[in-house]
């Protein structure tokens, strides 16, 4: 029988290594209790050096090793180690670990003294100068340290299933009964090597065989398939076909768990070991015209993720890498991510799985190929990724090629082989920035800058594949072409909203693009040799703390499954050069925007489909904040209110003293032909139009939908702000290792609009069962800030208050289980 054991607790840890410290009776009182995941160092915000990360550490743990483990394996797991991990046992290598993105296993069996405690430590470089992937130049993001993912120990019998993958086909002509064939390749430890690939119906030595029984069963328990049968060799392909089973995709991820017991051969009651693996029956393609998920075309809108944090770099247990995945899919409503620039927790792939969020994932790397030694490692990852993930169905495609790296035909050569041999069912990609350059992979994925918010959105697939008829991915946008921040002037965070939009549009134009990936989620921490001087490519359509910007609203009004109205404007005149505000769009998948000024119709606003012809929700675009007004308040006719309204918008666009001779000419007609003067033209131009001296105006923005209004959104003068704070959860559970939930905060006005000038000072205390992560004095930035919330390593009632002098506090109760 088999025993899981976590192991996240009661490490300890330094932030440096001397050799001694692997001695078992090395003294441990200077050294920290630390939980994993854990980073090598707390970071600041922002302003630090990215030095501050890259020292060796060890972390230190006592193992007791039970009698009943003789004879067994020991294996311990470590998710995730920043980026060398030497593992010691009682003072001896037990294992080198190259790289910090993968997961990686060793057995400790042959170093245990069983019966008694035992000393593992981990030796830990988190040095950047390693001969690895990624480094080895410049890199735009921080690559961060420590044993950031969780740990765990398998003690198991030496005959043991050791990895199974799941492959599914469709039937021919079987679509009816929803029929599938499954293969299952199926590696056991401790058998021999030979005979690899023997099969279920080949005969072997009895004496060598176990029982392998498998069945298959759909979310709720119920049973799809059942067998079991002989196995002698160590690698073994079963192939069976299902009926009655439903599809994995993007908004039904039904999800069914294949069940593995290992029985010792003629005793049934014995069992060896058991496994679940969870897998999806799906077809995915990448084609000349586009992606195909389960046979039918779809477009692939999503964006580039990474996985770093405030404070604690790559450090966040399970709650917070499913946070993620939620937020893309339930908030911002896009239907794929890449993991950039590297394998990511296997949390979030989980929670892609359940969501049913595509994921296109790629090997640790940024533009610098290395030496031949840094290519081996390059290739392993390959391999580790492949392996840890290929039962994953939200996986769409293996990523083979070093992010933005020049080509390297025998080096990709080999990276390509080796996923295609470990994986035959998924295509490969290859992200570059190069056009016509060398297609060794499947598909030609691609990072398209060239929009500048005057050119086209994205460049002609012709223009880039080397091969016209390969399938076509764009893998990154915009991003480092027009960073924006939260508190940039309202006209730079609409202009970087617009062009997303633009580069969307055009990514539905082309419909032999198989789909796009902006960059990028959100804001992240990076080198100096980027971003804004402060360590920050604000590159993100989230800030940090994943709170939404305004061009979050352009991805998230392209679907159908929340009402999005987000208004780009606070009508504040003073926000905009000679107090002109021309055009507002608001963000929205509604029919129609219908606008009140004071309570008073103005016009109903329909999406700008000559604008923006592909989108599947184009913005409305406001541009007349006049309305029938001049016919309804002023009784002119209909012709002469329009003639006046062009000459009033006209004047607030070019100045009454710089109106084009065209204008001046028709203003003088309309003037002799209604017998106005210029006090009646000023009178109705600060009515109507206002400006400098006028008096505020209260709008009202009603989304409507099938008839029915879906939304409203109010824009005033700002009297009072008040503070709002939401938790991502107010229960945490204390489990295999620590809980976090995120707050978001946010300065708002009475209308619950974003204040992106407020920027004042925040106090957070934690009490009871929880704490912060980070400082407890922080500042709004453009509004807005975030904090994260752990429990302690006990139950109990908890809670966060925030406060701001000028604008009072909230308190918010947590409850750890």
């Amino acid at each position: 029988m088999n025993e899981h054991i976590n192991m996240n607790n009661d490490w300890k840890y330094s932030p440096t290594f001397q050799k001694q410290m692997t001695n078992p009776s090395y003294d441990e009182a200077t050294m920290e209790t630390v939980r994993l995941p854990h980073t090598n160092v707390i970071t600041p915000y922002h302003y630090f050096d990215e030095q501050i990360y890259q020292f060796v550490s060890c972390y230190r743990k006592r193992i007791f090793a039970n009698e009943a483990w003789k004879e067994k394996q020991v294996l311990i797991t470590f998710e995730g180690v920043g980026h060398v991990a030497k593992v010691y046992l009682n003072e001896k290598l037990v294992t080198t670990h190259n790289g910090g993105y993968t997961a990686f296993t060793a057995d400790l069996a042959p170093h245990l003294i069983f019966g008694e405690d035992n000393v593992l430590v981990v030796e830990v470089d988190s040095r950047e100068s390693s001969n690895l992937p990624p480094f080895g130049n410049v890199i735009d993001y921080l690559t961060y340290g420590g044993i950031y993912r969780e740990v765990y120990l398998d003690i198991k019998e030496v005959i043991s299933i050791e990895d199974v993958f799941v492959m599914t086909r469709d039937l021919d002509n079987a679509k009816e009964l929803n029929s599938k064939e499954v293969e299952l390749w199926i590696t056991l430890h401790g058998l021999s090597e030979e005979e690899q690939g023997h099969s279920q119906h080949a005969q072997a030595d009895q004496e060598k065989h176990s029982i392998l029984s498998y069945s298959i069963c759909d979310a709720a328990g119920g049973m799809v398939y059942q067998n079991k049968c002989s196995i002698s060799q160590r690698t073994t392909k079963i192939i069976f076909s299902v009926t009655g089973v439903l599809d994995w995709d993007i908004e039904q991820p039904n999800l069914y768990n294949l069940d593995l017991e290992l029985l010792a051969e003629g005793k049934p009651s014995t069992q060896l070991d058991k496994s679940t693996i969870r897998f999806g029956f799906r077809t995915c393609e990448f084609r000349e015209d586009g992606f195909y998920l389960n046979h039918k075309k779809l477009k692939l809108l999503g964006l580039n993720r990474h996985q770093c944090y405030p404070y604690v770099g790559y450090a966040m247990p399970k709650r917070m890498q499913l946070r993620d995945a939620e937020i893309l899919k339930q908030e911002l409503h896009v239907n794929a991510v890449r993991t950039s620039h590297y394998p990511q927790s296997k949390h979030f792939i989980n929670r892609c799985d359940e969501l049913g969020l595509l994921v296109f994932t790629e090997l640790p790397g940024w533009q610098f190929i290395g030496d031949e030694r840094w290519k081996e490692i390059a290739c392993n990852h390959v391999k580790e990724m492949v392996l840890q993930y290929r039962n994953h169905p939200s996986i769409i495609l293996w990523g083979v090629r070093i992010n933005e790296s020049q080509d390297d035909d025998n080096f990709y050569t080999r990276t390509n082989q080796i996923a295609h041999e470990l994986d035959p069912t998924r295509q490969t990609g290859g992200v570059r920035f190069l056009k016509k350059s060398n297609l060794l992979e499947d598909v030609y994925t691609y990072n398209d800058f060239l929009h500048n918010g005057l050119t086209k959105g994205l460049d002609k697939k012709k223009n880039v594949t080397s091969k016209e008829a390969s399938p076509y991915l764009v893998t990154e946008f915009n991003g480092h072409m027009f960073p924006a921040k939260t508190f940039d002037s309202e006209e730079h965070r609409l202009q970087h909203a617009l062009r997303h939009t633009c580069v969307l549009d055009a990514l539905f134009e082309q419909e032999t693009i198989a789909g796009g990936f902006g960059w990028c989620m959100f804001d992240y921490n990076t080198h100096k040799d980027f971003g804004s001087g402060d360590r920050i490519c604000y590159h993100g359509v989230l800030d940090m703390f994943r709170n939404p910007k305004l061009a979050a609203s352009v991805y998230a009004s392209q679907t159908d499954h929340t009402d999005i109205c987000e208004v780009s404007s606070s009508l504040d005149i003073g926000d905009h050069p000679a107090g002109n505000i021309t055009e507002v769009f608001v963000f929205t998948n509604a029919d129609s925007i219908k606008l009140y000024k004071n309570d008073t119709f103005i016009k109903e606003f329909y999406p700008n489909k000559t604008r923006y012809l592909h989108l599947p929700h184009p913005p409305v675009i406001i541009d007349d904040f006049v309305g029938n007004l001049l016919e309804v308040k002023e009784n002119y006719s209909r012709k002469t209110a329009e003639g006046m309204k062009e000459i009033l918008f006209a004047v607030k666009r070019y100045g009454q003293n710089n109106l084009p001779l065209k204008y001046k000419l028709k203003m003088a007609w309309l003037m002799l032909k209604e017998h106005l003067d210029i006090a009646e033209g000023m009178r109705l131009y600060y009515k109507y139009i206002g400006s400098w001296g006028g008096a505020a105006t209260t709008f009202r923005f009603e989304a409507v939908k099938n008839s029915v209004v879906t939304k409203t959104v109010e824009k005033r003068p700002v009297n009072q702000p008040k503070l709002v704070a939401v938790a991502s959860d107010t229960i945490l559970f204390e489990a295999e290792t620590y809980d976090v939930v995120d707050v978001r905060i946010c300065a708002v006005d009475e209308s619950g609009n974003q204040l992106p000038y407020y920027q004042e000072p925040i106090t957070l205390t934690a009490w009871g069962a929880v704490e912060l992560i980070g400082p407890n004095l922080i500042s709004l930035k453009g509004g807005a800030a975030g904090t994260y919330v752990k429990t302690k390593g006990r139950k109990g009632e908890g809670g966060l208050r925030i406060y701001q002098e000028n604008i009072g506090e909230i308190e918010i109760n947590f409850s750890v289980q």
